[in-house]
């Protein structure tokens, strides 16, 4: 029953992220193979795009002692990414906590494993990606946790200070360094894709030919 905390990591340079929220997270997932979440991550609230940086934080199955102490260190532009050590019974995330959260500046939390409260989370206009509901929550029972410290949330190795986009999608974790090159190159590759869309919808040209699809197929067909 002992709490490790270790101090509040760099935030993401606020350019970078300015980028990163023009980036659908399926933009990245054309060629990214790293930092997904798993997919039964899903949001609460649909039609949002938030991005933010990582706050790390793990706590045992009932308790959620140290997730109320972590609202006390949140600062505008945070996201906070809840390890919950495997549990999947116990909602350690709330109205109360979304209420703290959100007034700390948090732009976004997961948790892997359920939420519970949703009408209140729905109200309070709170990005929130989760494993689903459960109505059985945890208590301040003092058990012990880990704040920015290396965790796994859904089946992905997340650090501190990582860069966070999420949308209705999934959600995908960076490391800092990589978020500008990432970000643009996945915004060219979505100018192209409109562009393209657009020459299906008015000029009736076939997706497959555009895609190069169609000569692959034919070419094999020989």
């Amino acid at each position: 029953m002992t709490y490790k905390i270790n101090p509040m990591p760099a935030q993401i340079a606020q350019p970078d992220l300015d980028l990163l929220a023009k980036v659908e997270t399926a933009t990245l997932g054309h060629w990214r193979h790293f930092g997904f979440l798993h997919r039964q991550i899903q949001p609460l609230i649909p039609g949002r795009r938030v991005v933010g940086t990582a706050v790390t934080i793990a706590i045992p199955g009932p308790d959620s002692t140290l997730l109320h102490h972590l609202l006390s260190l949140i600062r505008p532009g945070d996201f906070v990414i809840v390890d919950r050590l495997h549990d999947d019974r116990y909602a350690c995330w709330g109205g109360g906590v979304t209420v703290g959260a959100k007034a700390a500046g948090a732009v976004g939390a997961v948790v892997d494993g359920p939420c519970t409260d949703l009408e209140e989370i729905v109200q309070s206009d709170f990005p929130m990606w989760c494993r689903g509901i459960s109505p059985i929550t945890t208590r301040i029972y003092d058990l012990g946790g880990a704040i920015n410290v290396p965790v796994s949330v859904g089946n992905t190795v997340v650090m501190p200070g990582d860069a966070v986009l999420a949308d209705e999608s999934g959600v995908i974790v960076l490391p800092p360094e990589e978020v500008a090159s990432e970000a643009q190159k996945a915004i060219d590759i979505q100018i192209r894709g409109k562009a393209r869309e657009a020459s299906v919808r008015e000029t009736g040209v076939k997706l497959g030919d555009l895609s190069g699809a169609t000569a692959k197929v034919l070419a094999k067909l020989g």
